[in-house]
Formats: C-alpha cells, sequence, structure tokens
C-alpha cells in the first residue's frame, strides 16, 4: 500500500479549510438562534439575569482563531509542508467547534 498522491492531500486540505470558513457564519447564527430561543436566553437578553460566566471575549476569539487558521490553511502553497497545513485546518475546526459549544453553552 502507498502513500496517496500529494495532490488528492493537498486537495482535501483545501477543501476542508474552505467548508470550515464557509460554516463559520452559519455556525455563529445558528448557535445564537438556539440559544436565544431558550427562556434562559430570553431572561439573559431582556433583563441580564441568568447570563452565561463564559467571559466575554472567549468565543470572539475562537471566531477569529478559526478565521486566521481557515485563511492561512487556504492560503498555504498547496506543497509545501503539508503537515502544517494540516495543522491549521485541524486548529481551524477545533476552534469553531469550541466557539459553537462555547456559545450553546451561553446564556
Amino acid at each position: 500500500m502507498s502513500a496517496p498522491p500529494p495532490h488528492s492531500t493537498a486537495r482535501f486540505l483545501t477543501v476542508w479549510s474552505v467548508a470550515g470558513l464557509v460554516l463559520l457564519p452559519p455556525t455563529v447564527v445558528v448557535a445564537w438562534i438556539a440559544v436565544l430561543s431558550t427562556e434562559r436566553g430570553s431572561l439573559c437578553l431582556l433583563y441580564g439575569e441568568q447570563c452565561s460566566g463564559v467571559p466575554d471575549g472567549l468565543a470572539p476569539g475562537f471566531f477569529v482563531t478559526a478565521l486566521v487558521a481557515g485563511v492561512l490553511a487556504t492560503a498555504w502553497p498547496r506543497t509545501r509542508w503539508p503537515s502544517a497545513r494540516f495543522g491549521a485546518v485541524a486548529v481551524q475546526w477545533l476552534a469553531m467547534l469550541t466557539m459553537g459549544v462555547l456559545i450553546l453553552s451561553g446564556p
């Protein structure tokens, strides 16, 4: 069994990095809709009661991390250091999923 050709790996990483960039805004919107549709989310929004203990800058920090890692992975030269590109895509998706969980655990 031989290793996959480098072009298929590069294409795989490009597809996942672009998919992560495309899914980043809908992740934020859907998570906030889910949170604000709950009683606790409504109380937090309207009255400032029962709000989350998650620090204010944490979710936006993960958003920026996912965005920067996604742009970096997409713009990275295809044949240069594929392991670094893989790492950037992994950081992108982990940051995006963590941000979604933080928003959902929010208000």
